[in-house]
């Protein structure tokens, strides 16, 4: 577990401000993170790392806890759940019905450090007069939180956060993931109303086939799982969802009627009898150095668990205390989440090869001085197309930072260290107009973003729709 960085352990003394540069400084965060959402969720075009975002939105904290009577009602630290909608690369559905949430979808307040989560655990201590609190740690899913109300077992609608008091009704998109039943078994005594909290994803390797499945195309890539999964659950049709790797995983509740749940223990023991997923692995905890111990534990497993967590979730396990701490507005006081800081490597940009796919399209793809990064050693990070070169300023011989985007895909974050007089390389220039397959010429598109070979006959193309031909989507064939 990693210690303070150099983001979260800058000076947070406002005491030389004055009000006036107080209420200037909370504008011009406010404005910056509302920029850096828009650019996230609806242009899928991130300036920022999420470290970064983290530091702004927590620096507006401290910021309006020392002059609260500045603090604008509608700063983005006051606001549950995401301020845009991410690109659904189809048609959207602008007019959702929505629906007020029988228990208010609170998000969860973030700890950057031990020393932050030692507080979280001080303020447990203190406020339930204990030295032991049995808390329960387990993985923060990178997902798109999601409400689903089952009545007398049968799903009846399912909803988005929204602001947290109203979401979007998105029945029907959610009806197509394999691990949401439609029913849950009898013989699993499920509550008359039980209101599932949880997180839709798309797993590892989904989402990179999905993103192979688009550059081939000479689309947009997405720019991580969770970007890819909002926009998603917000297509019209129900028959694309069903196409996209969705996944859903179980890890709260709001209303239930019909049962009593006294603890988190409680709520797994019927998640498993009724056959929704629930979030594992979980650790027990009582003290600070158990807690501690769990988090650098997950951060070692959590690599392996196939789907993008960003952190671990410190839960108080008795519903009891849970309701004897209440909430804030924003987030209950009962639990946080410590995010892990990513990891990104510097390495050195050697060359850019050209990959021809069965579409045509010519993907560049950078080759780098290998890397260990986020438990596997990286050679090669796909650069998708000219627009993502021109916007990074890549060029042979930059030294890049490379981080696995949604801790999945290779990705190279920006050039660190230019290399002096050096042009940004360009794709139409290192292949001389020509295919480097078949030779023939290469297009862009009107409305798209890839340069593509025109030669139907070009082998690369052949060679790779072969593969596709054969591959699980379409055959299936051995060997």
């Amino acid at each position: 577990m990693s210690s303070d960085d150099d983001l979260f352990s800058g000076a947070d003394d406002f005491s030389g401000l004055t009000p006036l540069e107080a209420r200037a400084e909370m504008a011009r965060l406010a404005a910056e993170i509302d920029r850096h959402n828009r650019l996230y969720y609806t242009e899928a075009q991130p300036e920022i790392s999420d470290r970064e975002y983290d530091a702004q939105f927590r620096r507006l904290e401290k910021l309006e806890a020392a002059f609260p009577e500045l603090a604008d009602p509608q700063s983005p630290t006051r606001r549950v759940g995401d301020t845009a909608e991410a690109p659904a690369a189809g048609p959207v559905a602008t007019g959702f019905e929505q629906i007020r949430h029988p228990v208010p979808m609170l998000s969860i307040d973030d700890l950057f450090s031990e020393g932050e989560v030692a507080d979280f655990f001080k303020r447990l201590q203190k406020n339930l007069g204990a030295e032991r609190v049995p808390v329960t740690i387990e993985p923060k899913i990178d997902g798109v939180a999601v409400s689903i109300v089952y009545r007398d077992g049968v799903l009846d609608y399912a909803a988005t956060r929204g602001d947290g008091a109203t979401g979007d009704v998105i029945t029907a998109n959610v009806r197509t993931i394999a691990s949401v039943p439609g029913r849950l078994p009898a013989s699993a005594h499920p509550p008359a109303v039980f209101e599932v909290r949880g997180e839709v994803f798309m797993t590892n390797e989904g989402f990179a086939r999905l993103n192979e499945e688009r550059d081939e195309a000479g689309l947009p890539t997405f720019a991580n799982p969770r970007n890819s999964t909002a926009g998603t659950l917000k297509l019209l049709d129900p028959a694309e969802v069903a196409k996209r790797p969705l996944d859903f995983i179980a890890h709260g509740f709001g209303l239930v009627e019909g049962a009593e749940l006294a603890s988190v223990g409680a709520f797994h023991e019927l998640l498993d009898r009724c056959g929704l997923r629930k979030n594992e692995p979980i650790w027990r905890a009582g003290t600070l150095e158990e807690i501690l111990a769990a988090i650098a534990e997950l951060d070692e497993k959590r690599h392996g668990l196939g789907h993008g967590t960003d952190g671990a979730v410190i839960k108080v396990d008795d519903r009891a205390s849970q309701e004897r701490l209440g909430a804030t507005s924003r987030a209950p006081r009962w639990a946080a989440a410590y995010k892990y800081p990513p990891e990104q490597k510097e390495t050195v940009l050697h060359s850019i090869t050209i990959q021809v796919g069965r579409t045509g399209v010519l993907t560049p793809v950078a080759e780098l001085e290998p890397v260990f990064v986020s438990g596997t050693t990286v050679r090669r990070a796909t650069l998708h197309n000219q627009d993502e070169i021109d916007r990074k300023g890549i060029h042979i011989g930059a030294t890049v930072l490379v981080e696995k985007a949604g801790e999945i895909i290779p990705a190279v974050v920006k050039v660190t260290h230019a290399v002096d007089g050096a042009k940004t390389y360009s794709i139409f220039e290192a292949v001389g107009g020509c295919c480097p397959s078949c030779r023939g010429p290469i297009a862009q598109e009107e409305g798209f973003v890839a340069w593509r070979c025109t030669n139907f006959q070009c082998p690369a193309q052949a060679v790779t729709r072969i593969s596709h031909f054969a591959s699980r989507k379409a055959l299936d064939i051995d060997g």
